[in-house]
């Protein structure tokens, strides 16, 4: 019996397969939207003169992320702010005796917690990246500050989508959806 015939009997195992497979895909797909508000001549420019930084960038982040930065796509920022927020968090973890003893004593509610904790913190991340890269990358002479805005939220939800994806990989699917998104990259 070959390993397709046996998957063909687990249908909840495949259910998890495609449910992972159809968000990859997903993912895959939101890295070609446009950011608004941003300036692509502007974007090339920058990439050009950065080189092998955007390089060593794209690797940290999945591999992807070169183009979605060159389209500066809605989730340009990928998926680093959340690690960023992970490492800082699981850091404050062993230096803040508050969120040690949720870690440690209060269990799968103290865990839930640190984790809205790390949410909090890729928000604030996202918000900070995306408002650099806003004012980076707009059009020479614009001075639209809702534009700025609306690419800082864009940007911001797009690492936001990306987290869920993410999550909803973990619960529903297979594996580390975070680990599969920096994977598919």
């Amino acid at each position: 019996m070959s390993g397709v015939e046996n998957l063909a009997r687990l249908p909840e195992l495949k259910k998890k397969l495609l449910w992972t497979f159809f968000l990859l895909a997903v993912y895959r797909v939101s890295l070609i939207i446009p950011a608004p508000g941003i300036d692509p001549d502007r974007v090339r420019q920058i990439m050009d003169q950065a080189g092998q930084l955007v390089g060593l960038f794209n690797m940290f982040s999945g591999g992807g992320l070169q183009n979605a930065l060159q389209q500066m796509s809605i989730c340009a920022l990928g998926i680093m702010p959340y690690i960023s927020a992970s490492i800082i968090i699981q850091l404050l973890t062993v230096a803040v005796p508050e969120l040690k003893r949720l870690q440690k004593e209060e269990g799968a509610a103290g865990r839930k917690k640190i984790t809205q904790y790390t949410r909090y913190g890729t928000v604030l991340i996202t918000l900070i990246q995306g408002s650099a890269i806003a004012f980076a990358l707009k059009p020479e002479g614009a001075t639209n500050f809702g534009m700025i805005i609306t690419t800082v939220i864009t940007l911001t939800a797009g690492t936001i989508f990306l987290m869920w994806i993410g999550e909803q990989m973990t619960e529903k699917g297979i594996g580390n959806g975070i680990s599969l998104i920096i994977f598919a990259g």
